[in-house]
């Protein structure tokens, strides 16, 4: 192992590293126009400004991505059942001694700033999920390791979810990507997918609809490839199950999923419109992304900024202050910012050697792409509100941190590809 300084120089991925500091430079302008207050115009005029405390979480993660990359790669996956320990205990803590902030109780106060345990959980599931797959005999089609792989993404998605924050525990479904890749049968996606589609159709629509609908579709199936008994079999189990959750869907909807989340989804599904009350977010935010058009109003120029019209406009909205002061243009520089680093860090997954590496590689890949589909999503309506940040320009110390944690690992990981880590 070569570990020269003209050796770490040039194998570490500077495209990922460039891109990580632009995102991270286009959110504290954001974020200082957001809440950009003209009695302390300066950076550090006032530590009570989200713009002041952004510049030292940035100052701290350039910092902390540094001395990652001075760290000998097998101290990550030495180390994971520590970190994972160490996240678990956090989540445990913040259920007995946490911060409550809007209605979550899932920040640990430190002095003048939050510790959000759940955001560094990503990064220890992502480390311990790679270092287990990644182990000799592992095989995610059998169902012991599917079980135990299934088992460390979902204890710390139950304990965030008792915080509640159901934005965070979302994110660790998206490492069901990770299991896909690793070989887990694509049966498993098309099934959830299937789900999903069969609940959001059993909301807009009659259940019986939805009903005929399935019966055409199977039976057709059934007539079409009648000589296949294991197809047939699958289909006639098929029929049985999916109107068995067509009828579940309304108690469901009713009595397991909570009354705010409900008012959310009949908003995004057009069942209910209230534009001062559920509805209120995303209209405002659509009027101030649409407002800015092609070119944007201007840096500090946003009226729905300026004024303080769309609420967490720092932190979940915002991307709003992209569209509204930088236009379309700017939005798709920033969106075409996050597709490049989403592909070079696939790229750098499918390049490892190491197991370990191309696992984590494709964990970071998922997290990161869940945060920015849903994060832009909501802000247009396209999903329904979920509280999460977008990734390195959200307001945040321990969103930035956790996000500079999962990527910079990655960066480290792949510059000492050709040696073997786990």
């Amino acid at each position: 192992m070569n570990n020269s300084p003209r050796s770490f120089f040039f194998n570490v991925d500077w495209v990922i590293v460039l891109i990580y500091i632009a995102l991270c430079t286009i959110g504290w302008f954001n974020i200082h126009a957001a809440v950009y207050d003209e009695l302390h115009p300066g950076i550090l005029d006032s530590m009570t400004t989200d713009y002041s405390k952004q510049f030292i979480f940035i100052i701290g993660a350039l910092l902390l991505g540094g001395v990652i990359l001075l760290l000998d790669s097998r101290f990550f996956s030495a180390l994971t059942p520590v970190f994972y320990g160490v996240t678990l205990f956090l989540l445990v803590l913040v259920l007995v001694m946490g911060k409550n902030v809007g209605g979550n109780q899932a920040w640990i106060a430190i002095g003048m700033f939050r510790l959000q345990p759940s955001e560094f959980a990503k990064y220890s599931t992502c480390l311990l999920l790679a270092r287990y797959l990644s182990g000799v005999n592992i095989k995610i089609t059998e169902l012991r390791s599917f079980l135990v792989a299934g088992a460390i993404i979902l204890v710390p998605m139950v304990l965030i979810k008792m915080q509640p924050d159901d934005g965070s525990t979302l994110v660790f479904c998206s490492l069901i990507f990770v299991l896909y890749r690793e070989g887990l049968s694509s049966k498993f996606l098309i099934l959830g997918g299937i789900f999903i589609a069969l609940f959001i159709f059993s909301l807009l629509l009659k259940p019986m609809y939805v009903i005929v609908g399935i019966l055409v579709i199977c039976i057709t199936i059934i007539l079409l490839f009648r000589k296949n008994k294991q197809l047939v079999l699958a289909t006639s189990a098929a029929i049985v199950l999916s109107i068995a959750f067509t009828l579940a869907v309304p108690f469901i909807y009713q009595h397991i999923i909570k009354e705010h989340q409900r008012v959310r989804i009949d908003e995004w599904l057009g069942r209910a419109s209230n534009l001062k009350g559920a509805g209120y977010n995303v209209h405002q935010s659509k009027i101030a992304i649409g407002s800015g058009k092609l070119w944007g109003k201007g840096y500090l120029q946003g009226t729905q900024t300026r004024f303080s019209f769309v609420p967490e406009q720092s932190t979940d909205f915002i991307f709003c202050t992209v569209g509204e002061e930088w236009g379309f243009a700017g939005s798709v520089v920033v969106l075409g910012l996050y597709v490049f680093l989403i592909l070079r860090i696939i790229f750098l997954a499918e390049r490892q050697r190491s197991p370990f590496s191309r696992i984590y590689g494709y964990g970071v890949a998922c997290v990161i792409f869940f945060h920015v589909f849903i994060n832009i999503g909501l802000t247009i309506g396209a999903v329904p509100v979920i509280g999460i940040p977008l990734p390195f320009i959200s307001y945040g110390g321990s969103s930035l941190w956790s996000f500079t944690l999962l990527l910079f690992t990655l960066i480290k990981l792949d510059s000492n590809r050709m040696g073997v880590v786990g």
